[in-house]
């Protein structure tokens, strides 16, 4: 197989492009999550976490939360499994690139090629770069990663329109041992008003701590990864843990956002 490069597609714009200021942002977060009193680490490896995937002046900081708590794993950690939902092209079903490696400016990660053919098989998954070129659900996931992460394989899985239980029995056939980790992508209500949205975003982080399986698309952006994961803990018997949540109002003193308006941002660990 010819080697091909998915170059990054909102550095520069979601995150920085520059390395040495991604970098330093990276510490910062999550020094900001470190230094939050009321972390507590697992003594079990998290084998899953659910992070937002908005620019990082937004989102940055509720992400960190989920991914301090995969840092002292690092050594274990030698494949991400990531989904995110698709917002560039109409998919049904799931779509995996053709690529052999996806870039950031801290460097290429290498595609998990044994998981893909497991995937490939069913007839819900596509191979194609075009539901991938300007994604930005996936990249923005991948820096923090790099940061927090040994060398690793990755499986990136955008998500379309499929149901929960054949996107359970998909994200099963990858869901591997300890050394694969599950990371979900999502956001969670988008354009209510500030106190709308933390109502809503309540309701919707108390189903995903149920092991709820209805998260719709007005609830979360990236329900049908977080409805067939559910499905998975149920099966597996993990426990999920709440662990921040924010909306984009809450950047509104610093960034000047608009608190009629806003998007919701949670993040969780399972273990």
């Amino acid at each position: 197989m010819l080697s091909s490069i998915r170059p990054p597609a909102v550095a520069g714009l979601f995150y920085p492009a520059d390395p040495i200021t991604l970098s330093t942002e990276l510490t910062s977060y999550m020094d900001q999550a470190v230094q939050a009193q009321h972390l507590q680490v697992s003594n079990k490896a998290p084998k899953a976490i659910i992070v937002p995937h908005a620019g990082y002046i937004y989102s940055g900081l509720v992400a960190a939360y989920g991914f301090f708590h995969i840092q002292r794993y690092k050594h274990k950690i030698k494949r991400v499994v990531l989904l995110g939902p698709a917002h560039t092209v109409y998919l049904q079903g799931c779509a995996l690139p053709e690529s052999s490696h996806f870039c950031t400016p801290l460097g290429d990660l290498p595609i998990d090629r044994a998981g893909a053919a497991k995937l490939a098989a069913d007839d819900a998954v596509t191979i194609s770069n075009i539901p991938h070129k300007e994604e930005h659900s996936l990249e923005v996931e991948l820096p923090f990663l790099q940061h927090c992460l040994d060398e690793f394989e990755l499986l990136p899985i955008l998500v379309g329109e499929i149901a929960p239980e054949p996107m359970a029995s998909l994200l099963n056939l990858v869901w591997g041992g300890d050394e694969t980790l599950i990371v979900i992508s999502s956001d969670l209500s988008h354009f209510h008003p500030y106190d709308e949205a933390k109502r809503l975003d309540q309701d919707t982080c108390q189903k995903i701590l149920a092991n709820n399986s209805d998260i719709s698309s007005e609830q979360a952006c990236g329900c049908r990864s977080l409805n067939a994961l559910s499905l998975q803990l149920i099966r597996h018997n993990l426990d999920i843990t709440q662990l921040s949540y924010r909306n984009s109002g809450d950047c509104a003193a610093s960034y000047g956002a608009d608190k009629k308006r806003v998007v919701g941002y949670a993040s969780f660990t399972v273990s």
